[in-house]
C-alpha cells in the first residue's frame, strides 16, 4: 500500500473535512500565534535583565516585564488551544453526521459484502482520529513553521555566525521529516484497517453469540479476536517505531545543535565578539526553537493519520447508497406481477425468467425446495436488489419507478430471522411508524397474541428487549416482527416463514390473523407449512430459480409431482 502523497486523494480528502471549520481553525491559530509571538519577546526582557544587573542596576522593571509576557503567552496559547479543539469537535460531528446518513441508505448489495464492524470503525475509531490530529495537526504546522521562520529571524539578529551553526541542524532535521512522514502515513492506515478487522471479528462472535456458545466455538472465536488484536498490536508497534524514530532522531540532533551554539558562543564570547546576554538571549531562542520543530514534526506526522482516517472515511461515502425521499403514505391493496425476471447474486444465479401474476387482495403462498429463490422474489418487490433482466410491477408500473419511500410505505415485510431490535417494545413496534395511537397498538397487540406477552412484562410496552430481542423467544420475536407489519396497515404483505418458530396455538391464531388481512390486503407468504398454504388462494411452486406450477392445494396434488412430495415431506402432510 502506497503512502498518502501529499496533494494526493488522502489529503484531500482531510482539507474536505476541515475546509468548513477554516475560519475558526484560522481564529485558533492566530491566537496561537500571538501567544508565540509573547514568547519570542521573552529572551530579549532575559537579555536586558541580564544587562541591567550586569550593570549593577535594579531589574525590577524587566522582570515584571519578562513575567508579563509569559502569563499573557501561556494564556493566548490555552485560548488558541480550546478554540481549535472546539473547530475538532466540529470537524467530527459533520462527518458522523455524514456517515450516519448515509450508512443507513446503503444498498442492500453493498452491505452483504461489507463487514458491518468495518463500517462501525469508520463511524467510530476513524472520526476520533480526526479530532486527535486534524486541526491540531494544522496548527502545529502553521504554528511551528511561522514561529520557526520567526525565531530563526530573531537569532540572526542576535548573531549571524550562530545562526548558520544552528541552520544547518534546522535543514537536516527538516530531511528528516520528509523522509520519515510517508512511513508514519503508511504504517497508521495499516494499523486502523487492522482496527477495522479486529470489530469485524467482534461484531461476527456477537451477532451469533448463543450459536457460538451453544457450538462450543468460544476458543474458536476468541482465538480469531487474537489473531485481529495481534495484527492491530503488530502494525500500531510498526507506526510508533516510525514515530519513535522522527522524535528521537529529532531529539539527538537538537542536543547536538545546542552543544555546537554553545562552544562556538563561548568561543565568540571569550573573544569579545558577543556579550553573555546575547549569548544567553540565543540559547533561550534555541531552548524555544526546539520544541517549534518538534511540533512541525508532530504535526506532519498528525496530519498523516488524519489523512488516513480522512480517507477511509471517504471511502465509506462513496458506498452506494438508495435515494430514499419524501415519505410515503400507506394505501390500498396491489396487485403483483413478475415478467419474465432474472436475477442473479453475482456469478450464481438465481432467477431464470420467472413470470407470475397475483391480483389485489387474497393470500398467495410460494412453496418449493431450498434455494429455489422465493425469498429473493421478496427481496426485488421491496428494491432490495434490481432485477438484471425483466421488470417486477406493482399494479402494472415498474417498482423501480416507484419512489423508495412511497413504495416501501405500501409494504409490510416480516423477515425470515424476525429481527428484533435493541431498545423497547412499543420501539419495535412502531418502527418507521413513530406516533402511532395506542389503540392501533393494542389492536396489533391482540390480532398477534402479544397482549398476553405485554401484560407478563414488568413495564409493559416500554420493557427493553435486550440485544436483538434476546430477552424474548423466538415466537414472541417473529409475534413482534408479524406485529410491526400489521401496525403499518399496508397495502402488500410479504411474509416470509412467518409463523415458522410459533405453537400450534399461536400458529392458529396468527393463521387466521393473515386469512383476514388478505381479505383487505395482498398478501404473499413464502411457506413450508402445509397448514399456512392449503388455505391460500393460489399457490406458486418455485424450481431452480423458475415457476413450475400455479394453482390451488388440490389442483397442485392432482397435477404437479414435485407439490405433492413437498406435500409429503417438508410440509408435513400425512
Amino acid at each position: 500500500m502506497r503512502a498518502p502523497a501529499p496533494g494526493g486523494p488522502a489529503h484531500r480528502a482531510l482539507l474536505r473535512h476541515l475546509r468548513p471549520q477554516r475560519g475558526r481553525m484560522a481564529a485558533g491559530v492566530a491566537v496561537g500565534l500571538a501567544g508565540g509571538v509573547l514568547g519570542l519577546a521573552q529572551p530579549l526582557a532575559a537579555r536586558r535583565m541580564v544587562d541591567d544587573l550586569g550593570r549593577g542596576h535594579a531589574a525590577i522593571g524587566p522582570v515584571l516585564l519578562l513575567s508579563l509576557l509569559v502569563v499573557a503567552g501561556a494564556v493566548l496559547a490555552g485560548l488558541g488551544y480550546y478554540v481549535l479543539q472546539c473547530s475538532a469537535e466540529a470537524v467530527v460531528r459533520a462527518a458522523r453526521g455524514r456517515l450516519a446518513h448515509r450508512l443507513p441508505r446503503l444498498r442492500v448489495p453493498v452491505v452483504d459484502t461489507t463487514e458491518p464492524g468495518d463500517l462501525i470503525a469508520r463511524l467510530t475509531s476513524d472520526t476520533t482520529l480526526l479530532r486527535q490530529a486534524a486541526p491540531l495537526a494544522v496548527s502545529a504546522a502553521v504554528n511551528g513553521t511561522l514561529m520557526t521562520v520567526a525565531t530563526v529571524v530573531m537569532m540572526g539578529v542576535l548573531d549571524p555566525v550562530l545562526l548558520c551553526a544552528t541552520l544547518g541542524v534546522v535543514a537536516f532535521v527538516g530531511v528528516l521529516v520528509a523522509l520519515v512522514a510517508p512511513a508514519i502515513g503508511r504504517a497508521t492506515r495499516d494499523t486502523q484497517e487492522a482496527v477495522g478487522r479486529l470489530g469485524a471479528s467482534l461484531e461476527r462472535a456477537l451477532g451469533a453469540f448463543r450459536t457460538v456458545k451453544a457450538s462450543g466455538a468460544e476458543r474458536r472465536e476468541t482465538e480469531a479476536l487474537e489473531r485481529a488484536a495481534e495484527e492491530a498490536r503488530r502494525t500500531g508497534v510498526r507506526a510508533a517505531a516510525w514515530e519513535s524514530v522522527s522524535a528521537t532522531a529529532t531529539a539527538v540532533v537538537l542536543q547536538i545543535c545546542f552543544l555546537v551554539v554553545l562552544g562556538v558562543g563561548g568561543a565568540r564570547v571569550a573573544s569579545g565578539a558577543i556579550g553573555v546576554s546575547t549569548l544567553v538571549a540565543f540559547l533561550l531562542y534555541l531552548f524555544a526553537l526546539a520544541p517549534r520543530v518538534g511540533q512541525v514534526v508532530e504535526g506532519v506526522g498528525q496530519f498523516q493519520v488524519a489523512s488516513a482516517a480522512a480517507l477511509r472515511i471517504a471511502d465509506a461515502e462513496r458506498l452506494e447508497v438508495e435515494r430514499v425521499e419524501g415519505a410515503g403514505e400507506p394505501g390500498p391493496p396491489v396487485a403483483v406481477a413478475f415478467r419474465e425476471v432474472s436475477f442473479a447474486y453475482g456469478a450464481r444465479p438465481v432467477h431464470r425468467a420467472v413470470s407470475f401474476a397475483v391480483p389485489a387482495r387474497g393470500l398467495t403462498a410460494f412453496v418449493g425446495p431450498s434455494g429455489a429463490g422465493k425469498t429473493t422474489l421478496l427481496s426485488l418487490i421491496e428494491r432490495f436488489y434490481e432485477p438484471g433482466s425483466g421488470c417486477v410491477l406493482l399494479d402494472g408500473e415498474d417498482v423501480r419507478h416507484w419512489p423508495l419511500a412511497r413504495l416501501r410505505a405500501r409494504i409490510g415485510y416480516v423477515e425470515q430471522d424476525a429481527p428484533v431490535l435493541a431498545g423497547t417494545l412499543r420501539d419495535n413496534l412502531t418502527l418507521g411508524t413513530a406516533g402511532c395511537p395506542d389503540a392501533d397498538i393494542a389492536r396489533v397487540l391482540r390480532l398477534t397474541r402479544l397482549d398476553e406477552v405485554v401484560a407478563r412484562l414488568p413495564r409493559g410496552l416500554d420493557t427493553a428487549v435486550g440485544h436483538r430481542g434476546s430477552r424474548l423467544s423466538g415466537g414472541e420475536r417473529q409475534r413482534v416482527a408479524i406485529a410491526r407489519a400489521l401496525l403499518r396497515r399496508p397495502g402488500l404483505l410479504l411474509l416470509d416463514e412467518a409463523t415458522s418458530q410459533l405453537d400450534a396455538a399461536n400458529e392458529a391464531a396468527l393463521r387466521a390473523t393473515i386469512a383476514a388481512a388478505a381479505r383487505d390486503t395482498t398478501v404473499l407468504v413464502v411457506a413450508h407449512r402445509l397448514s399456512t398454504v392449503t388455505s391460500a388462494d393460489r399457490i406458486v411452486v418455485m424450481e431452480a430459480g423458475r415457476v413450475r406450477a400455479v394453482g390451488s392445494h388440490g389442483e397442485l396434488l392432482a397435477r404437479d409431482g414435485l407439490y405433492a412430495s413437498l406435500a409429503r415431506t417438508q410440509l408435513l402432510t400425512s
